[in-house]
């Protein structure tokens, strides 16, 4: 993970520092309320990678030790291409934990959106990678709890350009563990918290759904839905002030890009889509509406396959002893040409030679080890990557069948309501036609009036009972 420029901070005691005997400290990159990024470099295979490091003044908090935790172990059960990428997690001989991520180059999208409003492919496009990431998250039972525009990344990626990338799983809730989330504890960022969050109330995949949509109105509008310097005025708005449309805001705002922002920001969660794929179902239809505009592809940057790994660089503490151990010989050499010199002198440089010899095969062991459990990882990431793809699948159809159930559980009440007043109205006629004929002045009209009655009656009986039965045979 990184901002588009490292912070430069000479004074940080930490750069340089190696972390469990892998990680280079080179750059401080970022920081937030609870942790400090750098850029560093693993030294035995010579990659870059981002490592967090909880703030000194706060390392003796041990709910951040958890809140580390739950950040790596919520980013790899998701395992997503448009989330980031956790390499290693482990604890320094000090106690100090670390966390080591992916190391990315790109733009916040809080910057984008403080350029104005975005074109509506480019938005849609934004909007919708970052559904197919919680789609897959909300799947697994990891719900972020904290989407804000500073924790989306826009990369380029294989000639793409708005690559996305979510960042920062920090407060991530995983389905099942109440520990996590205190009833009636506020998460998140007031700007982008639900109605629900804002109650104290738990969150859930909705309350991302909402974030959502106050990520896809700034980026249609260049502004927030919901303003205000006051927190507490702020989290009230969230809670009962109705969304402004964005249409009053920007005139060429696209009406379905308008109804999902507004059906993303209902107050009731129910309300709201019912899952990220029903979301993303209709993202997607939207995007095949719209003109392409040529701007999602970068034609600077070429897609290329990935380069062989390179060669293990030699430790600077195995190059220095050989270095030594050369030096030494040739000392000898010099000062006993006939190579007659003390034993414990030639016995010294012998042992010394011997010692780096055993250094340097020792360390193309760990490299060795090290590329192997690369390789293991790649293996276990793109087995995580199929199986995502699997659950994505059964996701998919699960959402689209409760949707299916749902619309048709409506349109059976809607049906039973109907039959309900139409049999009332039989029986009304029925009465009608019987008072008739007791009073000796009964009309033919009354009598085909209640016959039709009655078999209207039937026949939305027999729909009913048909409906049923397809529904218990679909379930069956």
């Amino acid at each position: 993970m990184v901002q588009a420029k490292p912070q430069r901070r000479t004074d940080d005691p930490s750069l340089n520092k190696v972390i469990a005997g892998r990680y280079r400290l080179e750059a401080r990159i970022g920081e937030g309320g609870m942790g400090i990024v750098y850029r560093a470099r693993h030294v035995l295979i010579d990659r870059v990678v981002a490592v967090k490091l909880i703030r000194p003044d706060l390392r003796g908090e041990t709910h951040l030790r958890a809140w580390m935790l739950r950040e790596a172990r919520a980013a790899n059960r998701v395992d997503h291409a448009h989330i980031i990428d956790i390499h290693d997690i482990g604890e320094t001989d000090e106690g100090e934990l670390y966390l080591v991520m992916e190391y990315l180059v790109g733009t916040p999208l809080s910057a984008e959106i403080a350029r104005g409003q975005m074109p509506i492919q480019r938005a849609v496009d934004i909007i919708e990678q970052m559904g197919a990431a919680l789609a897959r998250a909300h799947d697994l039972g990891v719900v972020h709890r904290d989407l804000k525009s500073d924790n989306i990344l826009l990369t380029a990626r294989g000639g793409r350009r708005d690559f996305v990338k979510i960042l920062d799983f920090g407060l991530a809730a995983l389905a099942h563990d109440p520990r996590l989330a205190p009833k009636g504890a506020v998460f998140g960022t007031p700007e982008y918290m639900s109605p629900e969050q804002a109650r104290g109330e738990q969150a859930g995949p909705q309350s991302d759904l909402y974030a959502l949509g106050i990520l896809f109105f700034e980026m249609l509008t260049g502004q927030l839905p919901f303003r205000s310097s006051d927190r507490d005025t702020l989290l009230e708005m969230q809670r009962k002030s109705p969304a402004p449309r964005p249409a009053t805001i920007r005139k060429d705002c696209h009406p379905v890009a308008e109804r999902i922002v507004l059906r993303l920001l209902e107050k009731d969660p129910r309300k709201r889509y019912r899952d990220g794929h029903h979301l993303l179902e209709e993202l997607k239809a939207l995007q095949r509406s719209l003109p392409s505009q040529g701007w999602e592809k970068d034609s600077s940057v070429a897609p290329a396959a990935a380069p062989p790994p390179p060669p293990p660089p030699r430790s600077p503490g195995v190059t220095e002893w050989a270095n030594r151990a050369g030096l030494f010989s040739r000392m000898i050499a010099r000062a006993y040409p006939s190579g007659n010199g003390p034993p414990e002198v030639l016995q010294g440089a012998a042992r010394l030679w011997d010692t780096a010899a055993k250094a340097n095969g020792l360390e193309g062991e760990i490299a060795s080890h090290t590329r192997k459990l690369e390789a293991l990882e790649r293996r276990g990431r793109a087995l995580r990557a199929e199986i995502g793809r699997k659950v994505e699948e059964l996701a998919q159809e699960e959402s689209r069948s409760l949707r299916d159930a749902a619309a048709f559980a409506e349109e059976e009440e809607a049906a039973r309501t109907e039959l309900s007043r139409t049999e009332k109205e039989a029986l009304e006629t029925l009465s009608q036609a019987d008072a008739a004929e007791r009073a000796g002045r009964g009309s033919r009209a009354i009598f085909e009036r209640a016959g039709a009655s009655r078999a209207m009656v039937e026949a939305k009986r027999q729909w009913l009972d048909t409906r049923r039965a397809k529904r218990e045979a679909k379930e069956g």
